[in-house]
């Protein structure tokens, strides 16, 4: 069997595009399979993987959002973890939304819903034969200045900036703690657009399918 690589995360694992002319398929608003990361991933490691995509725009870690249902990745994380098992890696790249305004959580607030995530996570009898547990959590790029200028600078609200700026901090310390992978995509050349300034670009997606292609085989 093929090692299961399963991506939790939010519209950027979802691979929305928030320029029509970074993209292929504008009039979609989403990169093709030939664009975003987890495609991308699984076209580098070759045919001993299999990349399973699990993004959904407006996804926290554990926060629900009091105008949409079922965005908290807590309660999706069993069912999504057992439809998909074995599972030799669990990468959860989130947190950006968890910045709203409405949402209420400060960074550390943030890192206290990763750490809850990673440690339901490992948990859950899912994986390989051996049965250890294996994650990777990936700290999104920070948002954008320009976002408070946006389009969407009332649905980010005030703050979100700020807080995303010490989410990778949080997502590091709470990686050591609980003693899984870390990896920090702002180090990694992953450009937000200049729209939204909280999308990946069809190069951010190639930059961090490329660190990723990198990084995952030695923690396997």
């Amino acid at each position: 069997m093929k090692k299961h690589i399963l991506c939790l995360g939010d519209s950027n694992t979802h691979g929305y595009c928030a320029d029509p002319a970074d993209c292929a398929d504008g009039a979609l608003a989403r990169f093709n399979e030939e664009e975003r990361w987890t495609r991308l991933l699984q076209k580098a490691l070759g045919e001993e993987y299999l990349v399973v995509e699990e993004g959904l725009s407006g996804r926290t870690t554990v926060f629900d959002d009091p105008l949409y249902e079922g965005l908290s990745a807590l309660t999706y994380l069993y069912p999504c973890l057992k439809s998909h098992e074995p599972v030799s890696l669990l990468v959860i790249m989130l947190g950006t939304n968890d910045t709203k305004e409405r949402i209420g959580a400060n960074a550390y607030a943030i890192g206290l819903g990763m750490r809850r995530l990673v440690q339901k996570a490992q948990t859950v009898d899912c994986w390989g034969p051996n049965g250890t547990p294996n994650v990777l959590v990936i700290a999104p790029p920070a948002i954008g200045e320009g976002v408070k200028t946006s389009a969407v600078a009332d649905e980010m609200g005030v703050g979100a900036v700020e807080k995303s700026r010490q989410v990778p901090a949080e997502y590091e310390r709470v990686a050591a703690e609980t003693g899984v992978h870390f990896l920090d995509a702002n180090q990694v050349g992953c450009a937000f657009n200049q729209v939204d300034f909280m999308h990946l670009t069809r190069e951010g997606h190639a930059a961090l399918a490329a660190a990723l292609a990198e990084l995952i085989p030695t923690l396997l």
